[in-house]
């Protein structure tokens, strides 16, 4: 099985195989409504599924919270 490193937020990660964006976010408990800049270029929504993570990825992720 593959393994990626990549970097989230700032800090490394070790997945093993290959995961869509979406895949990812699922794993974690991210709603999809997230904003995921990935090597410093904004990811669309609809790319989610279809765009594979690859080793030495980078990427910054932005949920929306509610708060008072």
């Amino acid at each position: 099985m593959e393994m990626l490193r990549i970097v989230v937020n700032g800090k490394l990660e070790d997945l093993s195989g290959p995961l869509t964006i979406s895949q990812f976010l699922a794993a974690k408990g991210v709603s999809r409504t997230a904003l995921v800049e990935r090597n410093l270029e904004i990811v669309k929504r609809d790319s989610y599924d279809e765009l594979q993570l690859e080793d030495g990825d980078e990427l910054e992720i932005v949920q929306m919270m509610a708060g008072g």
